[in-house]
């Protein structure tokens, strides 16, 4: 296993990280774990150099950290850093940040946390943290001995993603990154930003959810990755992208069977900042130009549209839009414009101004997929 110290920690650890987010289940229920299997494969992967174990509050339907716990006893504790965040959802005022902070401690039954988050930053999230102080609560809980590094997780545009940067002497972050995703949200450039004031960068959704690893591709796809000289299946590309990156520190991978712990371990091995070649890092381009031909909207989450009259989120509704396109992935798509986005950001509240339409760079008839939209997924529950 191969290490990276995470920014200005100077902790290092292993280029592969543990997400406790897809953990397997009993009869498919999310917040029922098969905890024998999942503790097993959890120390697996510690026992193989694997040091980074993610959690969140709510996870497995808040399951997830108290698993986490019971994996780290019998000496495993020792062996990890663990992570775990702030559920953001859940704050509405200054007391609760140290309450749920004593309840994440109690779940997982330790004396401190090695890294903590606060978790999947929005605008409207980033709002609430600002007023109620959040910068007292880091440095008291800190102060405590109750966090060691802290951080935060981002799901907003890059101007956001550089205000909350510079807000603060955040340690860490972590972004949704790979290569489809490269202006979605942060992106690489928020990435290059975040290094580049010495904080450690931790990748998330390295796989699309998954749908980077699939061994089932249209023929034209695997045509594309056979042309390498160096022969790899789709998930070792996917990873190999993001480990090539010298300002990635780790690479999180939500892991549901043994097989996946040993094969993402596996890939980890050769992980070393700049190991593709040229010439490999030109076929994952030609792979990611197959997959944008397939996108429906050409749009780069660039943000102009934005903020629309009606309240309608343009961007994250073309996101979902674009995944089930280009994977066929229609539940995805499904979910994330009509279940994913709160009613009042959703497609059908578009009131045809045409005031996005005006400021799109890339000429896109926004009105008319937008209605596509409607048709394809309706409107979802209120």
């Amino acid at each position: 296993m191969h290490y990276r110290e995470i920014g200005k920690t100077g902790v290092k650890v292993s280029a592969l990280g543990f997400g406790a987010m897809r953990l397997p289940t009993i009869d498919d229920k999310y917040d029922r774990i098969n905890e024998k299997e999942a503790i097993s494969m959890i120390r697996t992967a510690l026992d193989k150099g694997v040091n980074y174990l993610d959690t969140a509050y709510g996870y497995h339907g808040g399951t997830s950290e108290d698993l986490c716990g019971k994996a780290l006893k019998d000496g495993y504790r020792e062996k990890a850093y663990i992570a775990t965040k702030m559920p953001s959802w859940e704050v509405k005022s200054y007391d609760d940040l140290h309450r749920l902070l004593d309840e994440q401690l109690t779940r997982l039954d330790v004396e401190y946390i090695d890294f903590y988050l606060l978790h999947t930053l929005t605008k409207a999230y980033w709002d609430i943290y600002k007023a109620i102080d959040y910068k007292k609560f880091i440095k008291e809980a800190m102060d405590m001995g109750k966090i060691k590094h802290i951080g935060f997780s981002f799901h907003d545009n890059l101007e956001l993603f550089k205000e909350i940067t510079d807000d603060y002497d955040w340690e860490f972050c972590q972004i949704q990154l790979n290569y489809l995703d490269e202006t979605y949200q942060a992106g690489l450039e928020g990435m290059r930003y975040a290094a580049e004031r010495d904080m450690g960068v931790i990748i998330m959704e390295p796989l699309r959810g998954g749908m980077l690893a699939r061994e089932e591709i249209p023929q034209e796809l695997q045509a594309i990755w056979d042309k390498s000289p160096v022969k790899r299946r789709p998930v070792q590309w996917g990873l190999s992208y993001l480990f090539d990156h010298p300002e990635v520190s780790l690479v999180l991978s939500g892991m549901s069977t043994m097989e996946q712990v040993e094969d993402n371990i596996e890939t980890a091995r050769e992980a070393l900042p700049g190991f593709l070649s040229g010439e490999e890092r030109d076929v994952i381009g030609r792979a990611k130009e197959f997959y944008k031909s397939r996108i429906r909207v050409n749009c780069t989450s660039c943000q102009y549209c934005m903020p629309c009259p009606a309240g309608v989120n343009i961007p994250e509704l073309f996101w979902g839009y674009n995944h089930d396109g280009v994977f066929g992935d229609f539940k995805k798509g499904q979910f994330w414009t009509t279940g994913f986005l709160k009613p009042h950001a959703r497609a059908y509240n578009c009131i045809e101004c045409g005031a996005c339409e005006t400021k799109c760079p890339q000429n896109i008839e926004i009105i008319k997929h937008l209605k596509k939209i409607t048709e394809l997924y309706g409107r979802g529950e209120e």
